[in-house]
């Protein structure tokens, strides 16, 4: 039951606020259900890319898709992606943890500041 409240908050500030899954789904994982980081993250990627398929498929019968590019986008961040998992699988768990955590306060000190 716990893993359902974490995704529907998720999804609903992924969709209230703009930011991306993980940002709500890694340390909802982390904090609320005690999972370790880097299943957190691992698992999150993973629901993530069914949540990302379902919009997808209902951008794509609407017409909405640039094709061209969601190339653009999507070959390079699908490098840097395996790029930064090789990366993490080589960084100290309490290294990830507060790499994690600054991305969030620089998103926060970011959104206080517009």
């Amino acid at each position: 039951m716990r893993l359902i409240l974490i995704g529907l908050a998720a999804g609903f500030f992924s969709a209230l606020l703009g930011v991306g899954g993980g940002t709500v789904i890694v340390p909802l994982l982390v904090i609320t259900a005690r999972w370790e980081l880097r299943s957190a993250i691992a698992t999150s990627l993973a629901a993530i890319g069914i949540t990302a398929t379902a919009g997808f498929a209902v951008y794509l019968f609407h017409g909405d898709v640039q094709a061209d590019y969601a190339a653009l986008l999507g070959f390079p961040a699908a490098a840097g992606a395996l790029g930064g998992t090789a990366l993490q699988q080589r960084l100290r768990t309490r290294t990830l943890s507060y790499a994690f955590a600054a991305l969030l306060v620089g998103i926060a000190v970011d959104l206080f500041l517009k």
